[in-house]
This record gives structure tokens, sequence and C-alpha cells, in this order.
């Protein structure tokens, strides 16, 4: 059984994986910071609600964007289970199927799409990741990371649109029925809500015709079906594909991660 845990900048995301199949999905906010006696009691607590033992755990891999988490996570995983971790990035990525470019800079949860959306699409993908940031991570059907987009996620906007005025508030993510917004919170709905949903049309547009057409989309995230109407842009709307990815990337590492 695998344990994979995605650190990023809003959530830590830890799956539990067996018989094929994410048996428990667990998530705890990643801000504040915590030791990782925190984390430990926090893994601990979620298998005994789940009636698993802590043996049942004989790999884990970690993906982190916030490198301050990521060797509390990693202490409390190996003191827990007695495994040794896996954690990308780049000293793992020679072993992947996906080429990737500039590895010092790419983030590992991107890698992590990259490396899911070749594995289960098989050809060229732009994998639109709607969490914090709102990032296209396009790979090629050969396996070569072509390129990234990245801006401000949903929430990462409306929030940062109330912090910095003085008399607009924050307002739920929720597509309004006109673009003429009729009052404060309807305008903003429209501005931002139906924004991104031209904002990813578009990207999705140029990515594709800067490959001549033959690009496949894919969502994931916490907010891939925050707009219902962008989902005839995709083929699938996947919301496990970022730990999916981090799973395989396990697979493709050989000699840790394992019990010992």
């Amino acid at each position: 059984m695998t344990l994979t845990i995605d650190i990023g900048n809003s959530d830590i995301v830890v799956g539990y994986y067996a018989d094929d199949a994410w048996q428990h999905v667990w998530r705890v906010p990643s801000r504040p910071a915590q030791s990782a006696a925190f984390y430990q009691r926090q893994l601990r607590m979620w298998l005994l609600e789940a009636d698993l033992p802590l043996s049942s755990v004989h790999r884990s891999v970690i993906s982190s964007v916030v490198p301050a988490l990521t060797s509390n996570v990693r202490e409390a995983v190996a003191e827990l289970f007695a495994v040794m971790p896996v954690v990308v990035g780049p000293g793992v990525y020679p072993y992947l199927p996906v080429e990737v470019v500039r590895p010092q800079e790419v983030g590992t949860d991107l890698v992590a799409n990259a490396v899911a959306a070749l594995s289960q699409f098989k050809q060229n993908c732009v994998v639109v990741d709607f969490g914090t940031a709102l990032t296209f991570t396009t790979v090629s059907a050969t396996g070569k990371m072509l390129g990234i987009a990245i801006t401000p996620g949903l929430k990462t906007a409306i929030r940062s649109l109330f912090a910095n005025t003085a008399q607009l508030p924050e307002v739920p993510i929720e597509m309004p029925a006109s673009a003429l917004g009729t009052n404060t919170v309807l305008a903003i709905q429209a501005g931002v809500v139906m924004g991104y949903e031209s904002l990813v049309r578009g990207m999705i547009a140029r990515i594709r015709a800067e490959l001549n057409g033959d690009c496949i989309a894919v969502a994931t995230g916490g907010l891939s079906q925050a707009i219902p109407s962008l989902h005839n842009e995709f083929v699938a709307v996947v919301p496990s594909l970022t730990l999916d990815g981090i799973r395989l990337i396990g697979d493709y590492v050989p000699a840790e991660g394992h019990r010992v």
C-alpha cells in the first residue's frame, strides 16, 4: 500500500492507495507550518479512523512545493511507518518517462501532472490544474514537457481583490447568469468567474494552435469542477491526477520509499 503526499500552498493532500484505487484521501491546511510530531499525530489519527494498521503502508512518495514543510512531513512518515519516502525532485527525474526542462524551476506537482497525463492518455496533452495557482502544463506524446503557463488561481484572485480593496467583499465561486453584474457580488463573479472561463478557453486554444491542433486537455485540482461550463473543453476531469502522478513517480524510482 502506498501513502502519497502532495504538499501544496493551500493544503497537504494525503492519499492511501491500495487494490488499484484511492481508498482514502485526506487533507490538512499547509499553513501554519507544523512540527514533525504534529504531522505524525495527524497521519496516525487518519489511519486509526480508517481502521488501517500502520504496517499496511509499505511505501510513501512526497511531492512538495513548500520547502519549509518537506523535512517535517518526511520525518513524520519515516518515523511512523518505518519507510524511507521518495521525495520528488530533480534527483529522481532521470528515472521518469518525461523529459523535465529546467528541473530546478519546475514545480514537482506539475511534473507529477505530466507523468500522470502521459501514462493515462499517451498523446499531446495540456493539464489544467485549478489550484492556488491556475497552471497549464503541456506534455508531448513522447514525454517531453513542452511548456508551462501560470496565473493566480480563482480563490487567489478573489481573495486578493478582497484583501486589497476597501469596499469589495469576498464572494463564493459561482457562475452568474449574466456578464452584466447588477450588484457587487454578481459584478465580482462576472469579472472573475466568467473571466477565468474565458482565460482557460483562450489558453487551451493558444496551446492547441501552437501544436497544430494536436492536443487534448485534461482538468485537475481542487477547483476543477467549479466552472461546469468549461467541461466541454476537457476529455476528462481527473481530481486525483496529481496524486496519480506522484504515486507513479514512486514506481519509477528504484530501491527507495519501501519499508526498511
